[in-house]
């Protein structure tokens, strides 16, 4: 079966697929928006790195950056917006650069587990 690209995202949510999974409460969630972006990406690289004595030798966290925020970004875009089309203008990019990298980042995946 061939799935329509075009189709709406207005059913997509981060945070509710993380609430039903189980990984989130509201409780957490009033805690990570008082944080900045920078501050969580900054707790969230320093707790991933503590069963390693503070050392993240091998990972080149510096140019996959970019592959991370991107990947977020894609993800925030279709939560936020009732189309593809949308999600597209939202970031500034052609609907076919956007189809482009909801396929690179495996976008569909991540959104189809919560079904």
């Amino acid at each position: 079966m061939k799935v329509d690209n075009r189709s709406t995202t207005s059913n997509k949510s981060i945070v509710n697929k993380l609430t039903n999974e189980g990984i989130a409460s509201n409780d957490l969630l009033v805690l990570i928006n008082s944080l900045t972006l920078e501050d969580l990406i900054a707790v969230k690289l320093e707790l991933s790195c503590a069963h390693v004595n503070k050392r993240l030798y091998g990972l080149d966290i510096w140019d996959k950056a970019c592959y991370i925020v991107k990947e977020a970004l894609l993800k925030f875009a279709i939560s936020t917006t009732q189309s593809k089309m949308d999600a597209a203008r939202f970031l500034g990019i052609t609907y076919l650069e956007f189809r482009t990298a909801v396929k690179k980042y495996d976008i569909n995946s991540y959104f189809d587990k919560e079904e």
